[in-house]
């Protein structure tokens, strides 16, 4: 009975939800665009800065279309992709602005791309090819567009958290619901590395500790296999990049230090374990071996 009230509750929840998440998306419609705008005329500012140009203008930018957005300049410029990457994620990101989008750099004279790039909700998809390549001085235009999630009868999924954590409540109980019990978790009989209490399963992304499974993405069981190879060593940031980034695409921002951070909350239980910042060369992940009583 207890259980048939709980989904009752949360049914309702959920379907009281869909008006609110409505009248919340269109007031975020209205002030988006807005604040696009004021992001990307911030960020074509710092574009023209980094070419030395103090009085050109940043010409106003140009909704073309619904969640497509236009940046152009009075003058010619160079852009650096690692300045553009860097200007629009600063602004979109002081202004609260959705985290997944496509840019592309396009040539007036011709209207190719000149660059372009695609940035995730997942920061592992992210695609962000040849920072470094400066682009040749040109009349260039910026356009950006904003995937800002898929729609059902009218109601905008992904525009409310509201929505979303009323969604999850729904799954989890029905997940509940189909089960009896909570199955024990079994570790599987592949092999394992020991780390204090832990145990690393890095075919299947997982630590396991005392029958508990903490699962892991696939960025933090990388990076852990390659302290796990090197224990109690100091490991430079550049060798961790290569391993862990080469060739699947740009390393950007502080990433690095994110996923350093992830994997210290999951150790966080194990005073034996630490992953310890040797500043200005790279990281080291010590284990302290437990005396025997």
């Amino acid at each position: 009975m207890k259980k048939v009230t709980y989904v009752f509750c949360v049914l309702f929840l959920l379907g009281i939800s869909f008006p609110i998440s409505g009248y919340s998306s269109e007031e975020n419609d209205k002030t988006f665009p807005s604040l696009v705008k004021v992001a990307m005329r911030n960020a074509g500012n710092s574009l023209l800065l980094q070419n030395n140009d103090s009085t050109s203008l940043v010409l106003p930018i140009i909704e073309t279309k619904k969640n497509y957005f236009l940046l152009s300049f009075q003058t010619e410029l160079s852009i650096t992709p690692d300045s553009i990457v860097k200007a629009l994620d600063q602004n979109f990101t002081a202004l609260n602005l959705p985290e997944a989008y496509l840019v592309e750099v396009i040539n007036c004279t011709n209207q190719e791309v000149s660059y372009s790039y695609a940035v995730s909700n997942d920061e592992e998809k992210n695609i962000i090819p040849c920072l470094g390549r400066k682009l040749p001085l040109s009349c260039y235009t910026v356009h950006v567009s904003f995937h800002r999630g898929t729609s059902l009868m009218g109601f905008r999924f992904g525009s409310s958290w509201y929505v979303l954590i009323l969604l999850f409540l729904v799954g989890t109980t029905l997940f509940f619901w189909a089960k009896k019990k909570r199955e024990t978790i079994v570790s599987d009989v592949l092999s394992f590395a020991a780390l204090g209490d832990y145990k690393f399963y890095k075919a299947q992304n997982k630590l396991v500790k005392n029958d508990r499974s903490i699962q892991l993405t696939l960025k933090e069981s990388e990076l852990l296999q390659v302290f796990c190879d090197n224990p109690n060593q100091v490991v430079k940031r550049d060798f961790l990049l290569k391993e862990v980034w080469e060739n699947k695409g740009v390393f950007v921002g502080r990433s690095l230090d994110t996923f350093i951070s992830k994997l210290r909350k999951k150790f966080k239980d194990d005073n034996s374990i630490n992953i310890v910042n040797i500043h200005g060369v790279g990281y080291k992940l010590e284990i302290i071996k437990k005396a025997r009583r």
